[in-house]
């Protein structure tokens, strides 16, 4: 009798691209699909976008669907890995969708779910900058902060699992409205979306006019990326803005540190892209602001796998459950 191969399938699910991969079980690739997500059309036609990329990866490697052990989806949150429900999905405008049952009715192939900033964690610890880390945390900085704890070696829930939502810690009690309702959190002080807040500020009082160059002259137009190319540039009004960031950033990394004692901590996301104009201040205040023997302990690294974080922590996160240790 032959037996067939078996293989699990990975998913990142993103407000704008869904990135599905098909392993085999010793965690290789097989094959990738990478598709828009769509979430204006509502959310049967996201979940139509789920179900199709599956197929179209199967399609590419000549799998079958019965070969598939597990399938792990990374998804935004908060949402219950047990019961396999997204709570609430704001870029997707979701609401207690029990998207575990209806991705196995459709696929009839056992689904997981995680948070997609702990699988991006369970990815950089399995196949990137957190290998052989026993404690390491996660650290994404784009449009929001989010990220993931490593703990043990085995990826940290918490009893409600939201543990990891470290964009939501408070760092500056009367700072500006965080988009949870909280103000002063390291998201609205740190974040892409919090720099460029500042930098449209800055213009609207007759300054920033390297920023506003980088723009085109449209305010509405600024946005991190264009705030790092004018601080690139040499314009202090966004080299003020990015340092301040940095070091806002590095006292919650300080506060992590100094909580959890990790090893390891991976930044990655589109904010940390802009390389020495966010390190050149965030070292500083980390070292600063942690424990000698826990600063001491714990090395700061840039994540190595980009945008394909998640979904190799999925990928991690089905193997798993196929009974494999990858």
């Amino acid at each position: 009798m032959v037996i067939s191969p078996q293989f699990i399938i990975g998913v990142d699910l993103g407000g704008t691209k869904i990135l599905t991969a098909l392993a085999d079980m010793d965690g290789r690739l097989v094959a990738e699909v990478k598709v828009s997500t769509e979430a204006r059309e509502g959310r049967q036609h996201v979940l139509g976008r789920i179900t199709g990329s599956v197929e179209q990866v199967l399609e590419k490697a000549g799998v079958k669907p019965e070969q598939v052990q597990a399938l792990a989806l990374g998804a935004p949150g908060p949402l219950d890995t047990r019961q396999g429900i997204i709570h609430f999905a704001p870029n997707l405008g979701w609401h207690d969708l029990p998207v575990k049952q209806v991705l196995e009715q459709r696929l009839a192939i056992p689904v997981l779910l995680d948070n997609d900033a702990n699988l991006a964690a369970l990815g950089e610890h399995r196949y990137g900058a957190g290998r052989n880390e026993d404690n390491m945390v996660y650290i994404t900085v784009s449009t929001g902060i989010g990220g993931g704890l490593i703990l043990g070696g085995r990826l940290y829930h918490g009893s409600a699992d939201v543990a990891g939502e470290i964009g939501h810690m408070t760092v500056c009690p009367d700072g500006p409205l965080c988009s949870c309702g909280n103000r002063g959190c390291l998201e609205a002080l740190a974040s892409g979306t919090a720099i460029a807040r500042e930098a449209r500020e800055l213009a609207a009082c007759g300054r920033g006019a390297g920023i506003l160059a980088e723009s085109g002259g449209d305010p509405a137009g600024i946005t991190a990326v264009t705030v790092a190319a004018a601080a690139a540039a040499g314009d202090a009004g966004a080299k003020s803005i990015i340092a301040r960031a940095a070091r806002y950033l590095g006292i919650g990394i300080a506060n992590i540190i100094n909580i959890l004692n990790p090893s390891l901590v991976v930044l990655g996301g589109g904010v940390m892209d802009m390389g020495e104009l966010i390190w050149q201040n965030l070292r500083p205040e980390v070292q600063a602001r942690t424990l000698e023997a826990a600063g001491k302990s714990a090395r700061l690294a840039p994540a190595e796998l980009g945008s394909r974080a998640g979904v190799m922590g999925a990928v991690a996160l089905a193997l798993q459950a196929g009974g494999v240790k990858n």
